[in-house]
């Protein structure tokens, strides 16, 4: 089994601004600093690109975790997809969308993963992660916003 969710977030950014903001690495660890989120390998700082990876190392549930993404599609500034290619998932895959709204953009977040154990991996997908998982998307989206006003 897995977990699919989306969330959209209504911005008054421009698409090509959010676009960019979503691709950067220090916006990222920056609004996940709560986490102790840092970038351990690849693409450091600055914007992320087709093709390109990063490592990310962050604190969940009182257990370092570290996940390596690359970005495996990208149509600027109306999308991209960044896919775990090492990770505590069995799969995690994350689609971005901005599409251009009145004076602003909806951005939109597709999520889909599945959890390494199993059925108990199932239990908790659905249970704990997909709330948790939610919840740190919706953070972000909230951050990404501030940073411009």
């Amino acid at each position: 089994m897995s977990v699919s969710f989306e969330c959209a977030t209504d911005s008054v950014l421009a698409p090509e601004r959010l676009f960019d903001l979503a691709r950067d690495v220090s916006a990222h660890t920056d609004s996940m600093s709560v986490f102790r989120e840092t970038v351990v390998g690849g693409v450091r700082s600055g914007l992320i690109g087709l093709h390109e990876d990063v490592t990310w190392r962050a604190w969940h549930f009182g257990l370092p975790l570290q996940m390596t993404s690359r970005i495996t599609a990208m149509s600027p500034p109306r999308s991209f997809t960044d896919e775990q290619t090492r990770g505590p998932f069995r799969y995690f895959t994350h689609e971005h969308e901005f599409r251009p709204h009145g004076k602003g953009t909806i951005m939109i977040d597709r999520v889909s993963f599945a959890a390494p154990l199993g059925f108990l991996g199932q239990v908790v997908e659905h249970l704990v992660l997909a709330k948790y998982m939610r919840k740190l998307i919706e953070q972000r989206n909230s951050f990404l916003q501030s940073i411009d006003r």
